[in-house]
């Protein structure tokens, strides 16, 4: 970590000033009710995320830790003119207060007052040095929520004396100076404003006393009612498209929820179904090992605490399932989910009701929508993350930086390159901006999603202002065992195209290439990639930040062709334990009928015991497919028979005629219209159908 000596130039005793001082700061405005009153019991929804006694230990000794630098600041730190890291996002974390959560806690299990007087002294010189209307309005609205937060610990705790002798009427003095310019001086919108308006809610739900509380209270309730019906899409994503945020925001209006339930306070009519569907989001986009992908702007981690929190004030025992890894609770229902308004698209083999433990199933999110609002976004359509094993396998690296500081890290992070996507001549989708984009953007948009028990295929077209190759994707899960991945670039003049793998911090010098006539196989821990023998596989020295600050050396599997106008890739990936064997892959498209390109896929040495061949077929639209002895009217379909050629199963999507010939039967099957799903197999040795697909 960096270390920052820094100097503090306050001290304890010279911080006091008096009450008629801050209400002439105040200009008249000051709302508190000015009495010695200790803050109503509330829930805080980031209680247990900040329980660390090394943290507390080190901000007892002026010590303070951020985004992976340190700065020796002492407890009555100059906090306007020290010297800080470049990267600004230091400050605006120190300026939060968290930390008071973590002295708070240790002063509740030790009862050692110097962590209250940390606190105190930190507060204090923060009132006595820094104006209310300082900072922006966000890290206002931190500000006074941790402030509240770590009161109500502080005054929780059995040997709480109370405040040093006039510390509660300047806190609340300048508690009330902060309520009053924020609420003058929200943020217009997003996730800012939501965090703004839980502060103002928060406040007055915890200090009654302040003379405008209750006006306060219905404003703030009202005002995150309209936010959460605004910033969450019809379809439960965030309208900026980062799963991070996305949990972040949700975090507030549950915790806004809980407090409301705890205070028979009430939302309008409506805030439950549409934090319901905010929370279904949630539940889907976490992979099975708990932690969810680190899409546009995001850190990894665990948000199943929200799940569990969401399953009582919502009554959905399906998220307190997945929050407890199935021990208890009702398993989902879907496991294909679409979210069209975000363009996020998940494919799950199950929750761990079959064979397959919980966190053992397979899972992919597919990124195929919208850059989102604001400056989040991530340059990283047709991205793919994919989980297996109990761990994640291919990855989005993070976000680790919002500054241009220091080489630039942000622009990597943020940049095509640095996602599981295919690279056109080393450009971006959408031109870089360090926050919000400027001019043209990338388009993304679904194609289609044709589904069956055991098998789903998703197909998503990227557009770019910066070339005119039109990139096409398709993700097709077999068997709830693996997938194949599809990329076709279609130009007007020749370029590079790079097809890019992101693997984990886990595979670092330990992935290899195996080049062999037909095929080249790249192997990591837990996961085998197989391509066809069509140009330079290459590894190459990438990143990954799991958090803020922090980037761990990660391989890039990279296949670049160069002076191409189309190009094809194909990707087998096979989630496998290292001795198991490598299934023979061949894939290839046929564009014989330009309106109807078929592309055919077959994989030998797949399921139980890897004893059986796996025929995979698709086209845009319905047209003749054959899969073996299966002829067929088709959009897509999957027939796997063993090695020895006896057939045990097919998929069909799309389908209105059949011709199968099996070594016992022969079956001929015909339907008036489309069906958007129907299967057979060998234990039943029944046609089965549905008129929607299965999710």
């Amino acid at each position: 970590m960096m270390q920052l000596p820094c100097t503090s130039h306050d001290t304890f005793p010279t911080i006091l000033c008096s009450l008629a001082e801050k209400e002439a700061q105040a200009g008249g405005q000051n709302m508190a009710t000015l009495s010695p009153l200790t803050p109503r019991s509330i829930f805080c929804v980031t209680d247990h995320a900040y329980r660390d006694r090394a943290v507390a230990d080190e901000v007892r000794t002026g010590r303070f830790t951020h985004v992976g630098m340190t700065c020796d600041l002492g407890v009555e730190p100059d906090w306007l003119s020290v010297d800080l890291p470049e990267d600004k996002e230091w400050r605006i974390e120190w300026s939060k207060f968290y930390y008071g959560l973590n002295l708070g806690h240790a002063f509740r299990e030790t009862g050692d007052p110097t962590y209250l007087q940390t606190w105190e002294r930190l507060v204090w010189s923060w009132m006595k040095q820094v104006p209310p209307d300082h900072d922006r309005s966000d890290v206002i609205g931190r500000r006074l929520q941790n402030w509240v937060y770590a009161w109500n610990v502080f005054a929780a705790a059995p040997a709480f004396p109370g405040l040093t002798a006039g510390l509660t009427d300047q806190l609340l003095t300048s508690i009330s100076d902060q309520v009053w310019h924020l609420r003058a001086h929200l943020t217009p919108e997003r996730n800012h404003r939501t965090l703004e308006l839980y502060a103002l809610f928060i406040t007055a739900v915890a200090l009654p006393n302040l003379k405008e509380a209750p006006a306060l209270l219905d404003f703030a309730i009202a005002e995150l009612h309209g936010n959460l019906l605004t910033d969450v899409l019809s379809d439960g994503v965030h309208r900026e498209s980062s799963t991070h945020y996305h949990l972040i925001a949700l975090r507030t209006y549950l915790a806004a929820r809980e407090n409301a339930r705890r205070f028979d306070l009430h939302f309008p009519p409506g805030y439950d179904a549409h934090l319901t569907r905010a929370c279904e989001f949630a539940l889907h986009c976490h992979r099975p090992d708990g932690a969810i992908p680190a899409l546009s702007d995001s850190d990894t981690g665990s948000y199943t605490d929200l799940l569990a929190l969401a399953a009582t004030l919502l009554s959905r025992p399906d998220f307190l399932y997945v929050a407890t890894a199935g021990e208890d609770g009702t398993p989902p229902t879907r496991r294909y989910v679409s979210f069209p308004q975000g363009g996020y698209f998940t494919q799950r083999s199950g929750w761990g009701t079959r064979t397959t433990p919980f966190r053992q199933e397979r899972f992919l999110i597919f990124d195929c929508g919208p850059l989102g609002d604001g400056g989040h976004g991530h340059y990283d359509l047709l991205n793919v993350e994919i989980a297996a094993g109990g761990r994640p396998l291919v990855v989005d690296p993070g976000r680790y930086t919002y500054s241009d500081a220091d080489g630039n890290w942000r622009r990597w992070f943020k940049g095509t390159a640095a996602h599981n996507t295919v690279c056109v001549d080393g450009l971006d989708q959408t031109p870089y901006q360090r926050g919000k984009p400027k001019g043209p953007l990338a388009q993304g948009r679904l194609l289609r999603r044709a589904s069956a028990p055991g098998f789903d295929l998703l197909e998503g077209e990227a557009t770019s202002p910066a070339y005119d190759a039109i990139h096409q994707r398709h993700v097709a899960f077999i068997g709830d065992e693996y997938w194949v991945i599809a990329d076709h670039l279609h130009a007007n003049q020749p370029h590079r195209y790079d097809l890019r793998f992101h693997l984990t911090p886990d595979a670092w010098e330990r992935t290899t290439i195996d080049e062999q006539e037909q095929t080249v196989i790249v192997r990591a821990p837990g996961l085998t990639l197989v391509f066809p023998a069509i140009g330079g596989v290459t590894i190459e020295p990438g990143w990954v930040a799991p958090q803020y600050g922090t980037k761990l050396p990660a391989p890039v599997v990279s296949i670049a062709v160069d002076n191409s106008v189309d190009m094809d890739f194909f990707t087998l990936v096979f989630p496998c334990a290292e001795q198991d064997p490598v299934p023979t892959f061949d894939a290839r498209q046929d564009t014989s009928s330009p309106t109807h390109p078929v592309t055919f896929v077959e994989v030998r040495g797949v399921g139980p015991q890897q004893a059986y061949r796996d025929i995979i077929a698709w086209s845009p639209t319905a047209t003749r497919l054959t899969l073996g002895p299966l002829h067929c009217h088709a959009t897509a379909g999957w027939l796997r028979e063993s090695l020895a050629g006896k057939s045990v199963s097919f998929r069909l999507c799309d389908a209105t005629h059949l011709k199968w010939t099996s070594r016992a039967r022969s079956l001929v099957w015909t339907s008036a219209r489309p069906q958007r799903s129907i299967w057979w197999h060998d234990t039943t040795g029944l046609i089965e159908g549905k008129e929607e697909p299965l999710q």
